[in-house]
This record gives C-alpha cells, sequence and structure tokens, in this order.
C-alpha cells in the first residue's frame, strides 16, 4: 500500500504540479515520506493535505517539496544549508542528492525527532543543529541555500552565504500570495533573482518585517 501511495503522490499531485525532472521524481520515491511525518499521520502521509508539526509548524506539501527540488537543481558535489528542518523529510531528500546539508532548526524537540528519522534512514550526510539562524553568521560557501519558512522582507544575508554559482530558494512576501523566488550568486559582487510561482509558507520565526508606510 505504502509503494501505490507513493507513487500516486510522485505522479498525481507532485509530476502533475509541473515537476518534470526524473531524477527529482526518483529523489522522491527514494525517501518514504511516511517516516518522517508524526505517527498519528502516516494514514496521510502521502495525501496532498497540510500535517501538522509541533509548535504550530506544518510539513511542506509535496507538490512544494517538488518545485524546490527542481529549482535548486542540486548536483552530488554541493553543499546544503536548510534553514527550518521540521519533519526532516527535505533534508533527506537533500542529502540523498547532495555530497553534504547543514540544518538548522529553532526547536530542540523537531530537531531532535529529525535526527533519529534520518539517522533510521541511515543518512549520515545531514547535520541537524538547534539555533536561531538570524543569530548565526555564515562563511559565503554554500552551493545551496533552501528557507523552509517565508521571509515577509527580503533578507540579503541569505544570498551573501552563497559561493559563486549558489542558488538560494526563499518565499518572500507577506499575505495570502507570496513570491517563490530563486537567487543565483552571478559573482562576488553580483546576484540575480527570478519569481518562479506564488505560494504560501508560514514565515520564519524571529524573520524582520518588511519596513511600513504611515501617512
Amino acid at each position: 500500500m505504502t509503494t501505490v501511495a507513493l507513487e500516486q503522490m510522485v505522479m498525481q499531485q507532485v509530476r502533475a504540479w509541473d515537476v518534470l525532472e526524473d531524477r527529482v521524481l526518483d529523489t522522491l520515491r527514494k525517501v518514504p515520506r511516511e517516516r518522517f511525518v508524526p505517527r498519528d499521520f502516516r494514514a496521510v502521509a502521502y495525501a496532498d493535505a497540510p500535517i501538522p508539526l509541533p509548535h504550530g509548524q506544518h510539513m511542506l506539501t509535496p507538490q512544494l517539496i517538488g518545485r524546490i527540488l527542481q529549482a535548486i537543481d542540486a548536483t552530488p558535489t554541493e553543499s546544503v544549508l536548510e534553514v527550518g528542518t521540521g519533519s526532516g523529510y527535505l533534508t533527506a531528500c537533500l542529502a540523498i542528492s547532495t555530497r553534504q546539508v547543514r540544518s538548522i532548526e529553532i526547536h530542540e524537540d523537531l530537531a531532535a525527532s529529525a535526527r533519529a528519522r534520518l539517522a533510521a534512514e541511515g543518512i549520515a550526510n545531514a547535520d541537524v543543529r538547534t539555533a536561531d539562524v538570524f543569530e548565526l553568521s555564515f562563511e559565503s560557501h554554500y552551493d545551496i541555500i533552501v528557507l523552509t519558512g517565508s521571509l515577509p522582507g527580503y533578507d540579503e544575508r541569505f544570498q551573501r552565504a552563497l559561493a559563486v554559482g549558489g542558488r538560494l530558494f526563499a518565499v518572500v512576501g507577506e499575505g495570502p500570495a507570496m513570491s517563490a523566488r530563486l537567487v543565483h550568486r552571478t559573482s562576488p559582487t553580483n546576484w540575480m533573482s527570478r519569481d518562479l510561482f506564488e505560494t504560501w509558507v508560514a514565515p520564519l520565526l524571529h524573520a524582520a518585517q518588511p519596513p511600513r508606510f504611515v501617512f
């Protein structure tokens, strides 16, 4: 039943949302999503439905995971910074697609659960740390950065943590329609960005708010 449900998720949900890259679809086939959802929600692990996590968090939908993986176009030699580990499901997908993943999670219990799930799946190249990402500083060396929570206002500190040639996936904005954005670092002093599609994702905790106009 699990195999059937997984294949239906890949073909009827993810591929139907314009995720057409075979290696992305194969990555999703390799990660058993039901092992990364809370026990009470395993029956709907492959459904097109929000799955709640502790602290008011939710897992990203399979469609959005697929779009993220397709957008970043990861290769096996690259390093990744993930902000917002959550259940560890996207962490696992990133880890089997790349050389190394560093994942930051602000809630220790979520981080601990994700570490346990990743270890149970034999995924050894993902390092999950508990921290508030907005209190950290990073060197400019990540090939890929993925933010699993949105930014109400764009924050340039993340693009500065990219190596030249690196890519950042971020959801930016407020309200019902946010913009999924891909940012490329094209040189030590230049970045290029493009909006991919509209979506909605809960904001990262402690993300800066955009300036408000007062009349």
